[in-house]
């Protein structure tokens, strides 16, 4: 039965902002305070995800989250009628509210981890959503995006959910962000590659500028909720050193799509050890494993860093051939553009590069990468998929639509306390809960 890697990009939220709320992040600390477009943002994104579907990609949406979340505000203390609660939080404490405004629900690598129906025991499609608990503008995160994916991937015959693994540092999980799959095919039995940044028991080395956000032990417990063969999952340690470096998702430093993994070389630690492995349970599933390697010499870690050259998207075109997606920055830097092009005229299954202009998601630290969650189903587990969630034509013009209607041209910080933002928010997410079909997944639909 044929199987797609679908890509879902997140829809960038109407309360898109600079507010430089993670550390680790460079791109993200370094713009602090700096004017946000949310429509231009939005559009952008909208455009990445029509192209690819015009260009035959299998590709699907998740909204955005209500922000501010007036419910986290309540849990802090502050009470009276939402308007009441908004003006309290911006008066006493503009710092939390800053924080429960963040549209960082758009990088949606970070929403869930993903295995296919090929690799689970149960033969189901298996989603945890992430604690995301290193950073508290993305911890709230997880109850609505527990109601989204399960609005899009409704169906029990298929879909399996897990909830959110324990709100504790030693279960540190940041989604696929942190997670390759390697396979000779999307509808086979591959093998699912977790990537950690320490090991909190009877670990030895760990960054120490920056944090580790995704522990080994938080990985090791979703392999187990999602049924995985032992001898079909990897785990392997993010270098510290270029951790803190401000490679803070494994997906600033390595991308996978089939058999391939293009990584730099200093991505991993014991790197050649973790291939091995990686290439002995590839062979047992009758594949060769295929690294792409970027020297140093060539790229630097920084240079990966500043334009997001791995933070790109690897997808597989009818030719068999691999076409990668980067965003403008890769372009403009001289180095990067160089190995670009060397790479696609070499001896490698990668063999064309497009540009997409993503410049309001890259100044708040995420690229292409960043905006999609990759989830493989075969025909029968896309046909049971929420329809109104997959990009078309007739989807698109309705999305681009409503972003026009609703969103703001430009947006600083001491726009978020404004009540009138709020209601936008959610006069926006109502209309936007019709147009996908994914019924009442926000609380403020449930009073």
């Amino acid at each position: 039965m044929s199987a797609y890697e679908v890509n879902f990009d997140g829809l960038v939220g109407l309360t898109h902002n600079y507010a430089g709320l993670s550390f680790g992040n460079v791109a993200s600390t370094s713009n602090k305070n700096t004017a946000a477009n949310p429509k231009l943002a939005a559009l952008q994104g909208l455009e990445k995800m029509k192209t690819l579907a015009d260009m035959g990609f299998q590709q699907g949406v998740i909204p955005p989250q209500e922000r501010p979340c007036i419910d986290t505000l309540r849990q802090l203390g502050f009470s009276g009628d939402d308007t009441n609660v908004l003006t309290q939080a911006a008066k006493k404490a503009p710092h939390l509210l800053t924080t429960v405004s963040s549209a960082s629900s758009m990088w949606v690598a970070n929403a869930a981890t993903v295995s296919p129906s090929a690799d689970s025991a149960d033969g189901k499609v298996h989603f945890t959503v992430s604690n995301l608990n290193n950073k508290f503008h993305r911890a709230i995160e997880e109850q609505t995006t527990s109601n989204v994916l399960k609005s899009i991937f409704a169906d029990k015959q298929y879909f399996s959910h897990h909830q959110a693994l324990p709100q504790q540092s030693i279960m540190g999980d940041e989604g696929a962000a942190n997670h390759n799959r390697l396979c000779a095919d999307y509808g086979q039995s591959g093998v699912e590659v977790f990537v950690y940044g320490k090991q909190v028991y009877g670990g030895t080395v760990e960054p120490q500028q920056y944090p580790a956000r995704q522990t080994r032990e938080a990985s090791e417990a979703i392999a187990r909720l999602h049924q995985l063969d032992q001898e079909k999952t990897v785990f392997i340690q993010q270098n510290p050193s270029v951790i803190d470096q401000g490679v803070f998702h494994n997906d600033v430093i390595s991308v996978s799509n089939g058999n391939v993994l293009f990584h730099h070389q200093e991505a991993f630690l014991n790197q050649q050890s973790a291939f091995t492995e990686i290439q002995q349970k590839l062979q047992k599933l009758g594949s060769q494993f295929m690294p792409i390697e970027v020297p140093s010499n060539k790229v630097s870690v920084n240079d990966a860093v500043t334009t997001y050259l791995f933070n790109s998207q690897l997808l597989t075109k009818t030719n068999g051939k691999m076409l990668i997606i980067v965003p403008e920055e890769s372009r403009s830097n001289p180095r990067v553009w160089t190995y670009l092009q060397e790479l696609i005229q070499g001896n490698n299954p990668i063999d064309e590069v497009r540009v997409f202009d993503l410049r309001e998601s890259m100044a708040n630290g995420g690229g292409p990468a960043c905006l999609r969650l990759r989830v493989v189903l075969n025909e029968h587990e896309l046909k049971a998929t929420n329809q109104q969630s997959l990009m078309n034509e007739t989807l698109y013009q309705s999305l681009q639509h409503w972003v026009n209607k609703h969103y703001r041209d430009r947006l600083v910080e001491a726009d978020l306390a404004d009540p009138q933002l709020l209601l936008e928010n959610r006069i926006a997410l109502d209309e936007l809960t019709k147009i996908m079909n994914l019924g009442s997944i926000y609380s403020f639909q449930q009073v």
